[in-house]
């Protein structure tokens, strides 16, 4: 039996363990040191020195590790993978920084650790090639969230709005181990590459098809998919700002990112009617009920939303749906146009959290009708969320348009493309222009509604700002450049 070097897989770890130290370094110094300063140099330090641990695994991300035989049981580094990454470090670290101003909690220590203990779960999340180390990573992720979405004491609901998010966690976490026992009972392997050769020209086999579909609901519940979608609304609406960007932008990407290759990886061998024409891979009808549901739902919902932060978590429902169009198609592009969706909308949600929590702290929630007069007292602020939600929305020349353009065009490129993949891409540009009313619907509130009671221009808060504007600017700039991410990503996963 050959012994497992452990100093190899740990080599593969280096941007994981400067977070964690960083983490640690970051609690320390303020039980030690910084509990005692005011909050705005508790949060500078703290966010200074996550800056620092950030900056650090992106370079050794970037530096690369050449990956060992061992390690590629468990891990994979480079190539796609790696873009992921330095996408979550970047996602995460914007979301730090929206909180450097907000009240929400006084533990800042543990609030900065905590949040980058969840980057440290993503990133494996990211990195797993082992069905083990992929759920080990995702309750990692799971846990902190739960804790992060309790951080905000000031609001009375976020009890509440934690326990739905950690029970209905909980089992979604049980169905996910469950669809990977039965996985592992019929292939009697972890490893995602083991489990795609075992699974070469097989049928769909009655302990198969159980486990996919556990998977699939386990997995559901971590992309807020029809119908495992019902902690979204309140997580979103109940936590800070900071922790509803996290979730809303680097989880997503993390948990799709995974998702997808599970399925592609270690289960796109598998064949077996489904009963869709020219189809023959055993997932894609799960995958298809799923999308069609978070469609319809996603964005019926969404156009009563009173609440902008409900109405993220509904439009979030609903760009689960598009992503999920992007996953059957099983190719390398459809797996960069996902990769680059997610990215996309990762920056504009996050702009859009960062503006929320500006109207939070001068108007004291976050309703719709709180943004009246939002242009006349904040006119750079305003025209970023303009782009924000009309890259949403999909409007070109806007990121979010090519997004949706590449997830469209990858599924009807696809070998597998049938009628119903025709009919349902169809039915997601249908959903698009229903998407776009209720995007309008608190456009016309920032620019046409006029009150009596307008917002502090004095109040404006200088980081806010310059993280929205930054976030438009690379909407902007992936609009007009897409092929400065697609190109790199389709040349890493061919």
């Amino acid at each position: 039996m050959t012994e497992f070097s452990y100093s190899a897989l740990l080599r593969l770890l280096v941007p994981e363990m400067i977070l964690v130290i960083s983490a640690l370094v970051i609690l320390a110094v303020d039980l030690v040191w910084a509990r005692e300063l005011p909050s705005t140099k508790r949060h500078t330090i703290a966010f200074s020195i996550s800056l620092f641990g950030g900056l650090a695994a992106v370079v050794s991300l970037i530096m690369g590790v050449t990956i060992s035989t061992e390690g590629a049981k468990w891990l994979i580094v480079g190539g796609a993978t790696s873009s992921v990454k330095v996408g979550l470090i970047g996602l995460t670290l914007v979301s730090l920084a929206i909180s450097i101003r907000s009240q929400f909690t006084k533990h800042l220590g543990e609030w900065y650790m905590i949040a980058l203990l969840a980057l440290v779960g993503m990133m494996l999340m990211a990195s797993a090639n082992n069905l083990l180390l992929a759920f080990v990573a995702l309750e990692l992720v799971s846990l902190s969230f739960y804790t992060l979405v309790a951080f905000h004491r000031s609001s009375k609901d976020a009890m509440e709005g934690a326990l739905k998010y950690f029970l209905l966690g909980g089992v979604s976490a049980a169905f996910t181990l469950f669809g990977l026992s039965f996985v592992y009972g019929a292939t009697h392997a972890l490893n995602f590459t083991d489990i795609a050769t075992q699974l070469a020209g097989s049928s769909l086999s009655p302990l198969l098809t159980v486990g996919m579909g556990a998977i699939a609901i386990g997995f559901g519940f971590k992309i807020a998919a029809v119908p495992m979608h019902l902690w979204a609304p309140d997580a979103y609406q109940t936590a800070a700002p900071p922790v509803g960007s996290l979730i809303a932008s680097a989880s997503k990407l993390a948990s799709f990112y995974l998702f997808a290759r599970i399925w592609s990886t270690a289960l796109g061998n598998l064949s077996g009617s489904v009963g869709l024409e020219n189809s023959d891979l055993g997932w894609v009808l799960i995958l298809t009920v799923l999308a069609i549901g978070s469609l319809i739902i996603g964005n019926l919902a969404a156009i009563v939303q009173t609440s902008l932060k409900r109405l993220l978590a509904y439009s979030a429902v609903a760009h689960a749906g598009y992503v999920l169009i992007g996953l059957m198609a099983n190719t390398p592009d459809g797996m960069a146009s996902v990769i680059y969706y997610l990215l996309t909308y990762g920056l504009a949600v996050t702009g859009t959290f960062a503006l929320i929590s500006l109207v939070e702290e001068t108007r004291g929630n976050d309703q719709i009708q709180s943004f009246a007069n939002f242009h006349r007292c904040y006119p750079v602020e305003a025209f970023c969320l303009l782009i924000f939600l009309l890259s949403l929305a999909g409007i070109p020349p806007l990121a979010g348009f090519f997004g949706k353009f590449y997830l469209f065009a990858a599924a009807l490129k696809s070998p597998s493309t049938s009628a119903a993949m025709f009919w349902l891409v169809v039915g997601a540009i249908a959903m698009s222009a229903v998407s776009l009313y209720y995007y309008l619907k608190v456009l016309k509130q920032v620019y046409v509604v006029d009150t009596q009671s307008r917002l502090q221009r004095e109040r404006s808060d200088p980081t806010l700002k310059i993280i929205a504007i930054l976030m438009a600017v690379g909407i902007l700039a992936l609009g007009c450049f897409p092929d400065l991410i697609v190109g790199d990503l389709l040349a890493d996963l061919q």
